[in-house]
């Protein structure tokens, strides 16, 4: 079901983090990762490149170009089977756990003899791992934190795996005849950022071709249950997809339904019932009589109940009942709106794409304005200097307005240093037209310190943007532990802007984060944080997020002329 592409990334990434559990040399393990990012980003499928071709990918030399070819070859990697079977699987699990890496895997390993997270459980209970280095009471807390949230998530997945899935199978069963419509719901339609099932409605008079083209997809694995009306499936990477098949008659219905949220649809159902009506995913009927009212279109079905259509990422039962019956829906961001990008990385440092093609890249989106930020020296990894970045900027003056009218805004993603330093003194930031900055260490540190560290941040007048500012990967790494509402005030007293990053392992902030902000008048920036050219399309799930937030174009800075986005960047003392 995966991209070529991702399995590829996956299978590189696994190789990378089993490499450092075994001690392997660090600057190969590095290869690795910089290779599989390198892969998940490039726009060719590598399933159909041959080692030159794959050789002439940034990152990729002869060495990984032959273990690609291996993989598509012969369905595997002798070099990873090689390492994987010196590795107990309980190890590799353990490697799942948010704030737990690596390293700190193979000290539990080699130390203690750890095979799996409830042995890990055991041991911290136990208090065992108070005698080794790096392993104090606070590493005990995060750690536990992080097998909670794994457990949590048990067989969720990113909102860009299910939407993957589910676009194969709307592609697949809209080209069966008799399918007369074919969308997904659930979750998925409201922008969750996890999903635990996938939900595919569609219509047609007859479900059973529908039915029997779905169940024998390719990545079906299992059959869960067959039926009529509905048909379950668990595909080869684990994930259960619903069918749900009903007459066209009844689709508005039936939408909104399966659409959700539960929350949401007992608010309808108990506003149905107060007006003598009975709602169901057949139609909205008469109470009395039984009679059919309405069920073709959702906006008939809201329309009954007395409110106007509620966009499906609203619809969470946190107040969108209430707006729309003083008709105070917002207007949402839509993707249309964003004029441009503002955060964004070259091979200059951890992208994967030259300048040049980045820019092709953002003028092929219609965008009118584009920010190129890699990412400053306090990273020392990135090997950026003064003298690269400034060449950078000469190039990036001299593609200005060339390709496709396309403006281009020269920027830097800055590190937040333990105390809110940023890299460069100021006089040097204000030669950057934006200056983005982001957390990307001691991701620790107690609530209090990080908030001074976050507001200092704000504070700095070189600042104009907070890059995904909790620093959490869904499912890997917690979000730091900040007083937000601090921060928001911060942000709104300072002007900095709030940024919503599109990474769909980031959705940073995420969506109750953005209705607490939204308070304290804070601006947001919706922004990909792209590392290669395809990732420019990710800004889908920031939108998506955005939305569920409750934000309009009027919020969110990319959305604005690129002539009042320069004003707002360079007055931040002032405004």
């Amino acid at each position: 079901m995966a991209r070529p592409n991702d399995e590829v990334e996956e299978l590189l990434q696994e190789y990378a983090d089993l490499l450092a559990i075994t001690g392997g040399d660090a600057f190969k393990v590095r290869s690795y990762e910089k290779a599989a990012r390198a892969i998940g980003g490039y726009h060719e499928d590598v399933s159909t490149l041959d080692g030159k071709a794959l050789r002439a990918i940034p990152g990729v030399g002869k060495s990984i170009a032959d273990k690609i070819v291996e993989y598509f070859a012969t369905g595997s990697v002798q070099a990873v089977e090689e390492v994987r079977a010196t590795m107990p699987a309980g190890v590799r699990e353990l490697i799942a756990i948010p704030t737990l890496g690596p390293k700190k895997a193979a000290v539990l390993h080699d130390d203690l003899g750890i095979t799996s997270v409830d042995q890990l459980v055991e041991a911290i209970e136990a208090e065992r791992l108070r005698g080794l280095k790096g392993f104090g009471p606070r590493t005990e807390e995060n750690i536990l934190h992080g097998v909670r949230l794994l457990r949590q998530a048990g067989g969720r997945v990113l909102l860009n795996v299910a939407l993957d899935v589910a676009d194969a199978v709307i592609a697949e069963l809209t080209a069966v005849t008799g399918c007369e419509r074919c969308v997904y719901a659930g979750s998925l339609r409201r922008f969750r950022e996890t999903i635990g099932d996938v939900d595919i409605l569609a219509a047609a008079k007859d479900s059973e071709p529908l039915m029997r083209a779905f169940r024998s997809m390719s990545f079906v694995d299992e059959v869960i249950a067959a039926g009529e009306k509905k048909t379950s499936v668990r595909t080869t990477k684990g994930l259960q997809v619903d069918l749900r098949v009903v007459p066209l008659d009844a689709w508005g219905a039936a939408l909104q339904y399966f659409t959700g949220s539960q929350a949401h649809n007992v608010r309808t159902r108990v506003m149905a019932v107060q007006a003598g009506l009975k709602l169901s995913e057949y139609g909205i009927f008469d109470a009395e009589t039984g009679a059919l009212i309405v069920s073709k279109t959702e906006e008939e079905v809201y329309h009954r109940l007395g409110l106007p259509w509620i966009p499906p990422p609203l619809r969470e039962d946190r107040g969108e009942i209430e707006a729309a019956l003083r008709g105070e829906l917002p207007e949402l961001v839509t993707e249309a709106d964003l004029r441009g990008d503002l955060h964004t990385h070259t091979d200059l440092t951890d992208g994967v794409a030259s300048l040049e093609d980045m820019v092709h890249a953002a003028a092929q989106r219609g965008l009118d304005y584009y920010a190129i930020t890699d990412h400053a020296p306090d990273m020392p990894m990135q090997r950026m200097s003064d003298e690269k970045v400034l060449a950078q900027r000469r190039r990036v003056r001299e593609l200005d307005g060339t390709v496709h009218g396309l403006r281009l805004l020269h920027g830097t993603e800055l590190n937040i240093g333990p105390d809110g330093d940023v890299d460069w003194p100021e006089d040097f930031l204000r030669g950057f037209d934006i200056r983005v900055a982001s957390i990307h260490s001691h991701f620790t540190q107690d609530r209090a310190t990080m908030t001074r560290r976050l507001v200092r941040a704000c504070e700095n007048p070189c600042v104009d943007i907070l890059g995904h500012p909790t620093a959490r990967l869904i499912g890997r790494r917690l979000p730091v532990d900040v007083d937000l509402a601090e921060v928001f005030r911060a942000c709104a007293r300072t002007g900095t802007a709030m940024e919503i990053n599109s990474a769909p392992d980031r959705l940073d902030l995420r969506d109750e984060d953005i209705l607490l902000a939204r308070r304290y008048g804070v601006m947001f920036a919706i922004n990909s944080d792209a590392h290669a050219e395809p990732h420019l399309d990710l800004v889908r799930y920031g939108v998506g997020t955005a939305q569920r937030g409750w934000l309009t174009a009027a919020d969110v800075i990319n959305t604005w002329p690129l002539r009042r986005l320069r004003t707002f960047l360079a007055h931040k003392p002032t405004r």
